[in-house]
């Protein structure tokens, strides 16, 4: 056994899907978090906002992240160690998007390119589907259901 064999955090395939879970409620999390505490502050129109927020992130969420959280889960279940390491959550590939998407926010944010309102609406809006993949990951989690 290697050392990192010895050291690597592992959990089952199913509290994989928990821990994934988490992380994408941490993101969805902080992005709405931001996003609503800007408007609340500064928003006009925010009933507006908010409710296009919700419309355009179930629009993205049925478009885009329906699929990718689907492929994860269905990733996870298809793992074939039944210990896996608890980062594996996510493939290489999504921790690559993961890795572009935070450090594009960031850049928007710092450098003024968008409009802070809009900015801050988008915030809101990508927390969205985000969130409700989390809720994906967390029935199966709760139900022990192969994904279809």
């Amino acid at each position: 056994m290697t050392v990192l064999q010895k050291y690597k955090p592992s959990v089952s395939k199913h509290n994989l899907l928990f821990i994934a879970g988490l992380a994408w409620t941490a993101a969805g999390g902080i992005l709405s978090g931001r996003g609503l505490s800007y408007l609340f502050q500064h928003g006009e129109h925010l009933g507006w906002r908010l409710a296009g927020g919700l419309v355009f992130g179930m629009i993205f969420y049925l478009a885009l992240f329906a699929k990718i959280s689907r492929k994860h889960i269905k990733r996870i279940h298809g793992l074939n160690i039944p210990y896996p390491c608890a980062f594996s959550f996510f493939n290489l590939r999504g921790y690559f998007m993961m890795t572009i998407m935070i450090s594009g926010g960031i850049m928007l944010r710092r450098f003024d390119v968008i409009d802070k309102e809009w900015l801050y609406n988008f915030y809101v809006t990508m927390g969205v589907p985000l969130l409700v993949s989390a809720s994906r990951f967390f029935y199966y989690w709760a139900t022990k259901r192969e994904i279809e």
